[in-house]
């Protein structure tokens, strides 16, 4: 994928068909430490410990609409050749949580992308499901909870053409807000 926010969007939808109803996404840039970390975590049904390898290989999916499930093993092998890690967590019943490390100044290292675009696309798509997306920026921070959203609303719907536009309206400004954060030595 050309952009990170593609594969936090392919993660995000994996927690939602395994049945969450709370997503909770962390992005943290730091310049200081030379360090990207996503983290991506759902309250769904979790993997089975058997299974957990082979969500990681690249050939296997539980999909019927396709013969293959790059998505966890595209951004496994994308962290690595970013001298990064790639961590899976996961309790059955509970949930998963996925954490990806970049060196934020290598060259292989993918855009972030539209993480605008991938949050207002989960938000529409999912409006029974309750999204948390944080991002800091050397300590300057946007955060978007879908939960205060929908109290504001009082029961009005998430998904309004009205609600979308200013979601998303909220959400660029305030990522560009972050991105004036000023390197720090």
């Amino acid at each position: 994928m050309r952009e990170l926010a593609l594969h936090i969007l392919d993660i995000a939808e994996n927690g939602i068909n395994a049945g969450a109803d709370l997503l909770e996404i962390l992005v943290e840039e730091s310049f200081r430490d030379n360090l990207l970390r996503i983290s991506v975590r759902d309250n769904g049904r979790g993997i089975p410990k058997e299974m957990i390898q082979k969500v990681l290989d690249p050939f296997y999916t539980t999909r019927t609409t396709r013969r293959v499930g790059l998505g966890l093993s595209l951004m496994k092998e994308a962290a690595k050749r970013c001298d990064g890690d790639f961590q899976l967590e996961s309790k059955e019943g509970c949930g998963t949580e996925v954490k990806i490390i970049f060196r934020r100044d290598h060259i292989d290292l993918a855009p972030l992308g539209d993480m605008t675009g991938s949050m207002i696309s989960l938000i529409m798509g999912n409006p029974g499901v309750d999204f948390i997306y944080d991002h800091d920026r050397d300590g300057k921070r946007f955060r978007l909870d879908t939960r205060e959203v929908k109290k504001q609303l009082d029961g009005g719907d998430i998904t309004h053409p009205e609600v979308i536009g200013f979601l998303r309206q909220f959400m660029s400004e305030g990522l560009a807000e972050i991105k004036t954060a000023i390197k720090e030595e």
